[in-house]
């Protein structure tokens, strides 16, 4: 196999491994570094003796990313205020033509079970999005681990049931999604409380991620009437030179905000019943980076 034609196999294969990457460390830029790390290991290889490529790649990058979370340590611990994670442009396009994979893939990536997924052990979350978001078998996710079929299945299992617990159950319907976000925007933009109200469930939830970096709730706020007021309070002070970009990230509609032309936050929001019922707000400058050249 020549140099060009290992790079071509590997770029191939590349957006699988950023996805698996990412769905483990819940950070682009972390993804990236695994993927490049996994490309040094493939052009170092002994190419000739593998028969599956897209098999060991996959290998190669799981159990970097496990390494790689072994190393940090939680982010509880050290993050200032609610942690999301890097917003991810998840535009599938044709490459995901059926109607069923694309949305297992969009919520396997959904900022709602990330955030469930760093609960995990690094196993855990490994096996869980081998299986769950890519489909693969349990034999081939134990041989990648270098675990028995029967453990692997336990580790499933368990990781399953906690996600399940923990997952908040939402509308997928993503012009649903728009459409709120929209109306939530232009009645705060109005001044319009009662409107504002309209467009959020009794018990809504919003979680604001700064890092310590911007202005964002350092504690998520509960309740249609705290984040209300909120909302208001921030579209009173305004964006200087504020834009406003509809795209989809983490397998939704989101709205990015740019001020003066770079990204200044994201907002994405998650439906029940026809209201909002949760919504996320990330501020933290080091998380909007990747989004800096998109559209």
């Amino acid at each position: 196999m020549t140099t060009d034609t290992a790079t071509d196999v590997f770029e191939e294969h590349r957006p699988v491994l950023l996805g698996v990457a990412y769905r483990m460390l819940g950070r682009l830029a972390d993804a990236e570094d695994v993927v490049q790390e996994a490309w040094l290991r493939w052009s170092g290889a002994d190419r000739a003796a593998v028969r599956e490529p897209r098999g060991y790649l996959v290998r190669v990058t799981t159990r970097l990313a496990i390494d790689r979370l072994r190393q940090v340590k939680s982010r509880g611990e050290t993050y200032v205020g609610p942690w999301l994670p890097e917003p991810y442009v998840t535009d599938f396009g044709d490459a995901v033509p059926d109607t069923a994979e694309r949305a297992v893939l969009a919520d396997s990536v959904s900022l709602a079970v990330l955030v469930v997924l760093e609960s995990l052990s690094p196993l855990e979350r490994a096996v869980f999005v081998l299986r769950e978001a890519f489909g693969y078998p349990y034999a081939e996710i134990a041989a990648m681990l270098e675990r028995g079929e029967a453990a692997v299945r336990q580790l499933a299992g368990r990781a399953r049931k906690h996600v399940d617990e923990r997952r908040p159950r939402y509308d997928v319907d993503p012009a649903q999604r728009r459409d709120l976000t929209e109306r939530f925007l232009a009645a705060a933009a109005e001044g319009d409380l009662a409107g504002l109200l309209a467009t959020l469930a009794p018990d809504v939830r919003l979680v604001g991620d700064s890092g310590g970096r911007s202005k964002a709730p350092l504690r998520v706020l509960e309740s249609s009437d705290k984040v209300g007021r909120f909302l208001l309070g921030v579209a009173r002070q305004g964006v200087p030179d504020a834009t406003f970009h509809f795209l989809e990230l983490n397998g939704g509609p989101a709205l990015l905000v740019r001020s003066g032309g770079k990204p200044d936050s994201v907002v994405q929001v998650d439906v029940v019943d026809g209201r909002i019922q949760s919504m996320y707000i990330i501020r933290n400058p080091d998380k909007l980076v990747s989004l800096a050249g998109v559209l």
